[in-house]
């Protein structure tokens, strides 16, 4: 197991995928690394814009076990969200590209998770497929303004 604490910048998701690229090579992990950064920056990114406060800090941990690796980034915010996972592309995409993928709830704040098994003989169509369905109105649903991280 390898975790890191990162700061409330825009710049650490970067920093994030840096990490787990470092990790996974470390680890000699080759199979789903592009879908493992992804999901990194997706879940990186959205701690920060819902789950870190002015000051604190996300930790991102990778758990190696026996054909696969899980992903974990942690926040200390004000716990699970009640959004849909349709109201943003990020969850969708760590849906598409993981295994498996859950959310919980700690204190403070909360985990959100996915796994990656073992690479399977069967080849699984493309990511993107699942990405491209058309949105009526991309601002529904988002009538907050926008936080500056800085």
């Amino acid at each position: 197991m390898r975790d890191r604490y990162f700061a409330r910048s825009r710049q650490t998701v970067s920093a994030a995928r840096q990490f787990t690229a470092e990790t996974l090579d470390v680890w000699g992990v080759a199979h789903h690394r592009d879908d493992l950064l992804l999901c990194v920056s997706e879940l990186a990114g959205n701690a920060l814009r819902h789950g870190v406060p002015p000051g604190r800090y996300y930790r991102v941990r990778l758990r190696r076990y026996e054909g696969g690796v899980r992903l974990e980034v942690h926040d200390s915010g004000p716990g699970l969200s009640r959004t849909r996972i349709g109201d943003g592309y990020g969850l969708r995409i760590v849906e598409a590209l993981s295994d498996r993928w859950g959310a919980v709830p700690r204190q403070p704040g909360k985990s959100v998770w996915c796994e990656f098994g073992a690479p399977s003989k069967v080849s699984p169509p493309p990511a993107w497929q699942f990405l491209m369905e058309p949105i009526a109105d991309p601002a529904a649903g988002r009538g907050h303004a926008r936080e500056r991280l800085e």
